[in-house]
């Protein structure tokens, strides 16, 4: 076992690596062009839902599984994780895909009006039929990402900010945790661009995740508090992050629109959009090449799943033990 590592990438999947070997008592250093938590990484993004059944609609059992270490991960590290669960609705037109959903998850009860009254009374009015998947948990990523980078630096883990890329063999351990920005070394890699939306509305309140179900890709609300209102995302194969297109921003704002027209009246705070990192599959991947471990295609699933492939990798290099998810090893 090496006594010391390195970890390029400071979004969540690098703090999460960083955090687990750090934990198992490794000197660790990150580095990136900009170690701070914000708008440049994909993860700054993100939704923040912790909801590995409803992940279960599109997503291989590995994601239901290894998501569901999530939420206690991030209670360990000291974030604040809401643990109200969430909720699937469909509109009248789309009251089928309510059922096709519900056969294609678990951990989930169907609620009728009134119970959906007594778990969301904003939407009663609007929706006769919900599920509630009450396992699950969300969390505002931006403060979760800040906390777990401040609390690594204050336990000793040391940032450099400076362009880091992974050589073939380096003397180092070395954790590549760069996202898309690995395609140099991992050529399967492909972007999948993700719009979101920032909404204030004081009229509304929701206390959960609520998705609603859309025939081409998951759209869903989260409360940040202090009335903002995360919107997303669209889901679009494409590596290109930096342009938000109209018809994105009508479909996402007309969802929420759709959901409860009071969102007719919230502000406009911010769009963001960014590439996610996927390998065909949509599964994540650890992959040995001499000293470099990357760890990198968690596609959609970047909170969800980081705290157990940073387990995994962190129990490669101390343990020996060899992750599930590891689909090639050229150590």
């Amino acid at each position: 076992m090496t006594d010391e590592a390195t970890v390029i990438g400071s979004g969540v999947v690098g703090l999460c690596v960083a955090a687990e070997l750090a934990r198992r008592g490794l000197a660790v250093t990150v580095i990136d062009r900009d170690t701070r938590p914000g708008p440049h990484a994909c993860s700054w993004w993100a939704g923040g839902m912790l909801a590995p059944f409803c992940e279960g609609e599109t997503a291989e059992e590995p994601v239901v599984r290894l998501g569901q270490e999530a939420a206690c991960w991030w209670v360990r590290q000291g974030v604040a994780v809401q643990r109200r669960g969430s909720l699937v609705v469909a509109l009248g037109r789309d009251r089928r895909e309510l059922d096709r959903f519900a056969r294609r998850t678990v951990g989930h009860r169907i609620v009728d009006r009134s119970k959906l009254a007594a778990l969301e009374p904003y939407l009663a009015g609007r929706f006769d039929r919900a599920l509630h998947f009450a396992d699950e948990a969300h969390l505002d990523p931006r403060s979760a990402l800040e906390h777990l980078r401040a609390g690594l630096a204050i336990g000793g883990v040391t940032f450099v900010e400076a362009e880091g890329r992974a050589r073939d063999e380096p003397q180092r351990l070395t954790f590549d945790c760069r996202g898309l920005s690995a395609r140099d070394n991992l050529p399967d890699l492909r972007g999948v661009k993700g719009e979101m939306v920032l909404l204030r509305a004081p009229d509304v309140t929701l206390t959960r995740p609520v998705r609603l179900l859309h025939p081409r890709y998951p759209l869903y609300i989260v409360p940040r508090g202090n009335d903002v209102f995360m919107l997303g995302a669209t889901q679009i194969e494409s590596g290109e992050g930096r342009r938000a297109t109209v018809r994105s921003m009508l479909e996402l704002l007309s969802a929420a629109y759709a959901l409860h027209p009071a969102f007719g009246e919230a502000e406009l705070v911010e769009i963001g959009v960014d590439a996610r990192p996927a390998f065909p599959d949509n599964l994540p991947r650890l992959r040995r090449r001499g000293k470099t471990i990357h760890v990198n295609g968690l596609f959609r699933h970047g909170f969800l799943l980081a705290p157990a492939l940073a387990r995994m990798a962190a129990d490669l290099v101390c343990d020996g033990r060899l992750p599930e998810v590891m689909d090639e090893d050229h150590g």
